[in-house]
């Protein structure tokens, strides 16, 4: 069942004009490569080598990256990349890259890659990739780079989700290593049991990792430096690429096929006349994929003796069979030490990436709306939910519906949603706003529809999960409970709100009761804008699926005066505590 913390509601779905065409308008920062596929870009199967296009990436994006910047860009990090479909010679690739948000030196930029069939016409998505790019200047310069301003819904809703997806770039690190240290794989005796497991299922004997091991050497020649003389990240991409293809082609036997590569961030520059040593071994084998681990070292001479670590990356292959499946594959045996520890650690990964799978995967219109909530996948959860709420908040075409007492209420319908905000500006700091909104507990106050919320769980700064048990009654004649995600965020930049979202999930130690009707929030919460030294604008955005809409009046009067009233408490209850530090230090 599809509830809202709000109560029951229903509006008559209001057609709204599609946003008209900007014919006119380009990004300035877009850059479009078309690519022909020759035999000499592919591999042994004549499809096109993953090496080769991560370098057409990495080229478009810092083209992209150096029109904004007006200056010589690197490229610094590259998010996780999925490959959709292989290409084949013959066919065309079409890769568009745009900056999606620049921040203080560096930038996030867009990058999404097709190809076209040119006997039919026909063009399928390849992946999508983000690349952060770091502006540099001469030496003794410090680079400040001009903000951007989006135009269209689309651009809004990059623009305003490259600042979480920068924080999860940020936590991706602490994430692996808090996931290691949690995981059941960590007892003495547990390896061992995995190994005799692998051993007696029917995929024959496993592989010593040590039989996977490469090692590559590269001298850095001027064609493969940019025109600032350090090579390009493209081309490290595709060396490391070559050398994991290997790797993983001595565990099956077989020419494996990559479909992932892991997020990974370049720790330095490399020059024309330094020399790369390239490092790859299978770190853990699955039952249809294998993930393969290399690093990257730089040096100058061959006498040095330290070496400089420019990056390690983690990739994902399968062997397909004749039908275009992933066959088994053989098991493997770690390495005594370090083995383990990546052995477990790859586990760990995948874990990550089933988790994140399912989180993204989840649709709107299903049910449960609720995704399970646990140590794995609290990163991508939390991103989730403040992504979905910016996502919401840039949209377009929102329609006036009534306004009393200067509190305003839009619509918008879009496909099987019905979303409403409310908004008011009163003279509040927004810090404060946003401390008191983000503690669910004390929500009765102003929230006729809170009958209770009690914090189960603080996850961290910036998420906590609370047990809301609601007045509303359900169908069956109970009251609604729900397990709520609260996930809050400061402004990452001038301009930028403050954003408190909601979201169901499920816990273990919160099951539903037969007492009350389990009710799920999909997507809502707060953004909060400063808009002067006295006055903050709080918007309240809320999204109905079609699951709620069978549960609710069609009386838009009252649901206007309800909602009108709902907020006239809030921002009483936000004028009365605007001095109390006392509240909104609770949620710090």
């Amino acid at each position: 069942m599809d509830g809202t913390i709000f109560g029951s509601f229903q509006l008559p779905l209001a057609k709204s004009s599609p946003e008209g065409p900007m014919e006119s308008y380009r990004n300035a920062t877009e850059v479009q490569m078309s690519q022909m596929v020759q035999p000499c870009h592919t591999n042994h199967r004549r499809e096109l080598s993953i090496g080769q296009l991560l370098k057409w990436i990495d080229t478009a994006a810092c083209l992209s990256a150096e029109r904004h910047a007006g200056c010589p860009c690197v490229t610094a990090s590259v998010d996780d990349i999925y490959f959709e479909h292989t290409i084949s010679v013959g066919q065309v690739v079409n890769i568009k890259a745009k900056v999606n948000r620049a921040f203080n030196s560096s930038m996030e930029v867009g990058v999404q890659v097709s190809y076209e069939d040119l006997c039919n016409g026909e063009q399928w998505n390849v992946c999508k990739a983000y690349a952060t790019f770091v502006a540099q200047g001469k030496p003794s310069a410090k680079i400040k780079l001009k903000p951007l301003v989006p135009q269209t819904e689309e651009e809004k809703i990059e623009y305003s989700v490259a600042a979480e997806r920068r924080r999860m770039r940020l936590a991706h690190t602490e994430t692996i290593k808090d996931l290691v240290t949690n995981s059941p794989v960590q007892s003495g005796t547990e390896i061992p049991r995995l190994l005799s497991e692998f051993e007696n299922r029917e995929c024959g004997m496993m592989v010593p990792a040590e039989k996977t091991r490469v090692e590559s050497v590269e001298l850095i020649l001027p064609p493969h430096a940019n025109h600032q003389g350090n090579t390009f990240g493209g081309q490290i991409m595709a060396w490391m690429e070559n050398v994991a293809t290997i790797a993983a082609s001595r565990l099956c036997h077989a020419h494996p096929t990559l479909k992932t590569i892991e997020m990974f961030h370049f720790r330095g520059p490399s020059q024309v006349g330094d020399r790369l040593l390239f490092k790859a071994i299978v770190n853990n084998a699955f039952k249809n994929s294998m993930e393969v681990g290399v690093c990257v070292e730089a040096y100058r001479h061959e006498m040095e003796v330290s070496r400089r670590h420019i990056n390690s990356a983690f990739m994902t292959f399968v062997v397909l069979n004749d039908e275009g499946q992933p066959r088994t594959l053989p098991r493997l045996k770690p390495e005594p030490g370090d083995g383990e520890r990546r052995f477990k650690e790859a586990s760990a990964r995948k874990k990550i990436r089933l988790d994140r799978k399912y989180v993204f995967s989840c649709k709107h219109t299903e049910v449960p709306l609720s995704v399970p909530w646990d140590q794995s996948n609290k990163v991508y959860l939390s991103y989730n939910n403040v992504t979905a709420l910016k996502t919401l908040v840039a949209k377009a075409n929102w329609v006036l519906t009534s306004e009393r007492d200067k509190v305003k209420m839009y619509t918008l319908e879009e496909d099987k949603f019905l979303s409403i905000r409310i908004e008011m500006t009163i003279c509040i700091d927004a810090m404060q706003a946003f401390l008191l909104l983000s503690d669910l507990r004390h929500r009765h106050e102003w929230d006729n529809h809170y009958a209770s919320s009690e914090l189960v769980q603080q996850v961290d700064k910036e998420d906590m999960i609370y047990h809301v048990v609601s007045h509303t009654m359900s169908e069956e004649n109970k009251p609604q409970d729900f397990v709520i995600l609260v996930s809050q965020r400061k402004p990452c930049s001038k301009g930028d709100p403050y954003v408190v979202a909601f979201r169901s999930v499920t816990l273990p130690t919160h099951p539903a009761k037969p007492e009350y009707t389990r009710g799920e929030t999909l997507c809502s919460g707060f953004c909060i804008w400063q808009e002067t030294d006295e006055l903050t604008k709080v918007s309240y955005y809320h999204q109905a699926t079609s699951g709620v809409l069978a549960y609710i009046t069609t009386n838009i009067a009252g649901l206007s005066s309800s909602f009108h009233s709902t907020f006239q408490a809030c921002e009483q209850f936000l004028q009365k505590n605007k001095d109390n530090l006392s509240v909104g230090l609770q949620n710090l």
